[in-house]
């Protein structure tokens, strides 16, 4: 039996922030990071929430790759505060950390008899790449190493996907985000725990990156652009957290964990050489992979009168949109350093073939090709 899940209530379209409107008389604790404060995003929320009188306090602790540490400063907090609603507020991290936060909480205040509720989780992602606000994902860094915690207790309950907030993301951080959601989509695509649910929102998701993400990139303005990347990142998380992902993620959380590089431009350097590796396309018999890469270049109205050629059109296709986007297509072009790379490349194979994401590659894989792999993503 398969099942697909559909958990959060989902709140999109321009202004959608204005659900929060419906909290009264509660405790709110607000999860964000730094940047959220300086810029203001923050009170947008806070001025809802003192029109509400409602009774809030800030944790804004939260950097890239969550490190435990701050996970641990974060359940300290809301172990004192015991909050009825949680809002997690930014992108992948501040969400993923907000949904260990809040797990690890629970176990400890229930811990010997206790009877804490779980708080409302309200995620408000204000980046179009993890749809981390609709998924059982979250991803913590410990000694420099990824850790994908996966628990249906981790989805939240309301997502508010309001493309307002998003308008004023930076360039970079838009191509980068915006490949992570093409990743995800694929990923699911192409697992073997797709299905015809998460097959119908993958192909649309590709197809929205393809149409929109340049767009968003030359023009932050564009608001059309940015409101379809924004349900495109919250589609493909509920293709992914369904489907799962594959070794492209499981090989960017330990290039990302080792190497700082963040996780949508990782995913975005991998890419192709993954695609190649699970079409194997050396093979004399097609793969399924194979079939289904095609399948979304014919989608996209790419050349595809062969498997193979379809499979060459979306690697071909996925790099134009790299160059067009300034995305680094190996891992020299991130300047990381051949002899560090080499030190790390044992550990980062065993990483990635102990992530929870190699379980569902379309291709079994082995020490030695995921060496490989990551050896031809380095670049010559």
């Amino acid at each position: 039996m398969t099942i697909f899940n559909i958990k959060p209530t989902i709140c999109f379209d321009r202004g959608s922030i204005e659900y929060l409107k419906n909290i009264k008389n509660k405790r709110v604790c607000i999860v964000t990071d730094p940047f959220m404060l300086k810029s203001g995003t923050a009170d947008k929320i806070i001025d809802i929430l003192k029109d509400n009188k409602v009774e809030y306090e800030i944790f804004s602790e939260i950097k890239p790759d969550p490190p435990i540490e701050i996970v641990a400063m974060g359940v300290n907090k809301m172990r004192i505060f015991k909050p009825d609603v949680v809002i997690a507020l930014g992108g992948g991290s501040s969400i993923d950390a907000t949904k260990s936060i809040i797990f690890f909480t629970i176990k400890i205040l229930n811990t010997n008899g206790g009877n804490y509720k779980k708080p409302l989780f309200v995620a408000i992602p204000t980046t179009s790449g993890t749809g981390s606000e609709v998924t059982s994902f979250s991803v913590i860094t410990m000694g420099g190493t990824k850790f994908p915690l996966i628990n249906d207790e981790l989805v939240p309950d309301i997502a508010i996907i309001d493309a307002n907030l998003v308008k004023t993301v930076p360039q970079r951080i838009t191509a980068d985000t915006g490949m992570d959601v093409l990743t995800h989509a694929i990923e699911a695509y192409v697992s073997t725990k797709s299905s015809d649910y998460t097959d119908a929102l993958a192909e649309k998701v590709v197809k929205l990156v393809f149409d929109y993400l340049l767009r968003a990139y030359r023009d932050g303005n564009d608001v059309l652009a940015r409101e379809k990347l924004h349900n495109a990142s919250c589609m493909a998380g509920m293709a992914f957290t369904n489907a799962s992902l594959g070794i492209n993620h499981s090989m960017a959380h330990t290039l990302g964990g080792k190497f700082h590089i963040p996780h949508g431009r990782a995913n975005a350097i991998l890419l192709p050489y993954v695609i190649e590796y699970n079409a194997n396309l050396k093979s004399e018999n097609e793969t399924e992979s194979g079939k289904k890469y095609a399948n979304l270049s014919r989608i996209l109205g790419l050349p595809c009168a062969s498997t193979n050629e379809g499979v060459r059109s979306i690697i071909a296709a996925i790099k134009i949109l790299m160059n067009a986007t300034n995305t680094p297509m190996n891992l020299q072009e991130v300047n990381i350093d051949k002899l560090d790379f080499l030190n790390e490349l044992e550990n980062m194979v065993n990483d990635a073939l102990n992530d929870k994401c190699t379980a569902t590659n379309p291709r079994k894989t082995s020490k030695e090709e995921i060496a490989k792999l990551f050896e031809e993503v380095y670049g010559k």
